[in-house]
């Protein structure tokens, strides 16, 4: 185990690394019922790649297939899935772009990128932990609140859900041969 700081000036971490996304998860939350419940979900197919510079700049992206999510109750996924939320016919994929990560503190950053929903992207800033393990994988694991109108998912019958969602990701890397 080491800090941040150590992992993204080692000369053996620098160049691509690949997603392992068995290793993997990226799920959301929302208040729902005007705040009785949290509706949790998960996205079961996604892509990533990352990449550590010998300047010890990161990039990458992660690509997630709309139509994997699954919250647990077929009708509520189908209806996400509809044009009154995600409208996975016209918007197959979301898609977060890494531009930058800035160490904070130990094994915690703040993770630059830009986030595209629906076909409009806005950028984020992420406060994520970065584990290292013994095996040479590395996690990164973060979460923050999503404006879920400022990317198009407008409905809301009754006022019943939140107007923020949280968005999580705890996603390993390997390195690429």
């Amino acid at each position: 185990m080491t800090t941040l700081e150590t992992l993204l000036s080692d000369p053996d971490a620098t160049g691509a690394w690949n997603l392992v996304p068995d290793r993997s998860a990226v799920t959301f939350k929302i208040k729902n019922m005007w705040g009785l419940l949290a509706v949790k979900g998960e996205f079961t197919k996604f892509t990533g790649h990352g990449n550590l510079t010998d300047q010890g700049t990161v990039s990458g992206y992660l690509e997630v297939d709309v139509a994997s999510l699954r919250t647990g109750i077929r009708l509520r996924d189908k209806h996400l899935l509809s044009a009154d939320f995600f409208d996975v016919e016209r918007f197959p994929e979301i898609r977060v772009v890494v531009t930058a990560l800035h160490p904070t503190k130990g094994k915690r950053a703040e993770l630059q990128a830009s986030l595209t929903i629906k076909g409009i992207t806005d950028p984020v800033t992420v406060p994520v932990t970065v584990t290292e393990f013994s095996d040479g994988s590395v996690r990164i694991a973060g979460e923050t609140e999503i404006d879920r109108f400022q990317f198009g998912l407008r409905w809301n019958k009754f006022g019943i859900l939140a107007a923020t969602a949280t968005a999580a990701g705890e996603v390993c890397f390997v390195k690429a041969p």
